[in-house]
């Protein structure tokens, strides 16, 4: 970086107060048609040979990985007060220190290490698979642990009900045989009939570890992650289309394993003991569990909890109202009702590119106050990345690690 650029990227924190607004970042997908619940124009939504838009990530420095490469799809950029460009990936990488804090960016090289996301389909996503790290390392990627919060108020859509593992018997007996017809055939949708579905209930949602399989519903859905975008799609008939195969199916099969094995290479990602577990909706069940900071005015809730690797809460403020939000590092936050202004940042939900900005280190762990403008409720999530929280991790050990 050059002295030139990393004063000006100092003066930006500095000037912001360590809470930097965020621009939108839009994420296409061709498999499934879009939800249009996002806030776009409508005829912004579809974009030809790359699909349509049916995601928003939030605080991103994860690229997509789509079959159409666009440039900087799905990286977040600052609003920034001279309108110059510059991606939150690139200030991360460029300055961890400033954002992340000395120590924890030196223990987190990889540096945020979640990304957040809403995603908006008309169709229930294809019953696919997120690979544990010994098998994203074969093809040079990072394991997907992912957790599910369903947003209140939203339409939600034609099918609001997630597919989750398997069912125990097909665990405890064909496992790989039940499914491997389906994947042969590539004719259907009919692997469905190997799992179960639960239904998605508004404010609540599901945690779905690497290897689980899972085909999420129609939900207006917040979703927070590792910071990764691996996966093999299992469902070939999605919304009335055959999917591609080679695309989806193969997407993150080292070569060298689908050569060997074909169809059976992807199914060595599902961990069979989690997906057959009798037990599965109450260990992957989540709801919102009071955080100790909650106050009446200003309730904060765990909505994103089990796991040290990611953690998320909700705040609500009653209008007038104000709260100081203090963390032990970098967050960012999401508005999605009412508004408010965060430290110097104004926030309002349901305006796409006045909801969202990053808080560095140090205005998190001094405190930032967050003050109610607007009429209604002020409805915030806040995200954070890997072992931020461990109190957190611990109201419901054993399931995601």
């Amino acid at each position: 970086m050059s002295p030139v650029r990393e004063e000006w990227v100092r003066r930006l924190v500095e000037d912001a107060g360590g809470v930097l607004a965020l621009e939108p970042a839009w994420v296409a997908r061709s498999f499934l048609p879009p939800g249009r619940r996002l806030g776009l124009a409508e005829d912004a939504y579809d974009l030809g040979v790359r699909g349509a838009v049916c995601e928003r990530w939030l605080a991103s420095t994860t690229p997509a990985d789509n079959a159409v490469p666009h440039p900087d799809e799905g990286l977040s950029a600052l609003r920034t007060p001279d309108g110059r460009h510059l991606l939150l990936a690139d200030l991360v990488r460029e300055q961890p220190a400033l954002v992340l804090g000395e120590e924890y960016a030196a223990t987190h090289p990889a540096g945020l290490g979640r990304l957040a996301k809403i995603f908006d389909y008309a169709a229930r996503l294809p019953f696919h698979v997120h690979p544990a790290q010994e098998y994203a390392a074969r093809v040079g990627r990072h394991q997907k642990d992912e957790a599910y919060h369903f947003l209140p108020g939203a339409d939600q859509g034609a099918h609001p009900e997630t597919f989750l593992g398997v069912q125990p018997h097909v665990a405890r007996g064909p496992r790989e045989e039940a499914l491997l017809p389906h994947l042969v055939a590539w004719d259907s949708d009919l692997v469905l009939t190997t799992s179960q579905a639960y239904l998605q209930v508004p404010g609540e949602g599901f945690m779905v570890p690497s290897g689980v399989l899972h085909g999420p519903g129609t939900a207006l859905t917040l979703e927070l992650q590792e910071d990764s975008d691996v996966l093999s799609m299992f469902q070939a008939l999605n919304a009335g289309k055959i999917i591609d195969k080679d695309q989806l199916l193969y997407k993150d099969v080292a070569p060298v394993d689908r050569e060997a094995w074909a169809e059976r290479a992807p199914l060595a990602f599902v961990d069979w003991a989690r997906n057959g577990d009798p037990d599965l909706f109450a260990r992957a069940h989540l709801r919102p569990l009071p955080h100790p900071a909650s106050t009446p005015e200003a309730r904060r809730d765990w909505v994103f909890h089990g796991s040290t690797r990611f953690s998320g809460q909700r705040l609500v403020l009653a209008p007038g109202a104000a709260t100081t939000v203090v963390e032990p590092g970098a967050y960012s936050v999401f508005a999605w009702t009412g508004s408010a202004t965060w430290g110097g940042v104004e926030l309002a939900g349901g305006r796409p590119g006045e909801d969202e900005a990053l808080v560095v280190h140090a205005a998190a762990t001094r405190g930032t106050e967050v003050r109610s403008t607007g009429t209604e409720p002020f409805t915030a999530y806040v995200f954070s990345g890997p072992n931020l929280h461990p109190e957190a991790a611990l109201l419901a050990p054993g399931w995601a690690g």
